[in-house]
């Protein structure tokens, strides 16, 4: 780790390349949406159980968490589990760099729940950002809609999705008041593959008959995209900016965009370009906005 604590702008890149991967190896599984977001998050909570009850401080915390802290982080996991559900669906219904870029906008969502339901603020400035990436939301939906098939649905998906991460980070920043980010990460993930696996069995779904391609899909997005992507960010807030590492966040859908141009030969078109564009524009700026 010392190399890494002196370059963690290569974890930083490891990141980005990470997250960036999870729309791509998603393209590639070939069983239903909720069991393949199932075995991801089956294969997090079994790579994160050595570390967390590994440590005694942490697994006394674990055992000790207030009814309702837990019942909180229960319910945030439930969210989390509809956010991967719509954003696992939505990628087999429009292009990865619509789906990518509206699914970004979960910032935006967190600033309307934080204002509307825990007394916060919104300047002038932030809600023009709002307003410009709403404005880049309607762009790529006017451009899908055009392009027929299943498009139009699949970027509204993504919109629920970036809503419902939006509800799971708000009652985020209830429950980490209280407890550690361990403890509540680790309750968060069990709830949340708890949820998924629950949505195979009542749509019919055996986690186990689609072979190992759903399986080792999900074991491949628990180790790039949930580990080496999101926990490595974490990581990196003890080096960088919050707004440095949310700016890191947004190469997400460019990579991602670029990846699915070689690999599935999905070119965006002007109107979607320009969608885009306002939206991770608008997305960056808030967040420079939320760091002052």
């Amino acid at each position: 780790m010392k190399y890494f604590e002196k370059r963690p702008m290569v974890l930083i890149l490891v990141g980005i390349l990470g997250i960036s991967m999870s729309s791509i190896l998603i393209r590639y599984s070939t069983a239903p949406s909720a069991v393949t977001a199932s075995w991801r998050l089956l294969w997090t909570v079994i790579l994160m159980s050595p570390v967390v009850l590994g440590k005694k401080q942490v697994r006394q915390e674990l055992f000790s968490v207030e009814k309702r802290t837990a019942a909180l982080s229960l319910l945030s996991g439930v969210f989390l589990a509809v956010h991967f559900w719509f954003w696992f669906e939505s990628l087999r219904m429009t292009t990865v760099s619509s789906a990518t870029t509206i699914v970004s906008t979960e910032v935006i969502w967190v600033s309307i729940g934080f204002f509307l339901f825990l007394k916060g603020r919104l300047s002038r400035k932030a809600v023009a950002a709002i307003a410009v990436a709403f404005t880049g939301s309607a762009c790529i939906a006017f451009a899908d809609s055009g392009a027929g098939g299943t498009h139009l649905r699949g970027d509204i998906l993504a919109l629920l999705a970036a809503i419902a991460v939006a509800v799971y980070m708000l009652l985020g920043r209830i429950v980490r008041a209280k407890v550690s980010n361990s403890v509540y990460t680790y309750l968060v993930y069990i709830a949340c593959g708890a949820g998924l696996v629950l949505m195979s069995v009542f749509q019919g779904q055996g986690l186990f008959v689609y072979g190992l391609n759903g399986i080792l899909i999900g074991l491949a997005l628990a180790v790039f995209s949930t580990i080496l992507g999101h926990s490595v960010f974490s990581w990196c807030l003890k080096y960088f900016s919050p707004s440095f590492v949310s700016a890191c966040k947004l190469c997400e859908p460019v990579v991602s965009s670029i990846l699915a141009a070689f690999l599935f030969r999905e070119i965006p078109g002007p109107v979607q370009l320009v969608g885009c564009l306002l939206i991770l524009g608008s997305v960056l700026y808030y967040s420079r906005l939320e760091e002052k």
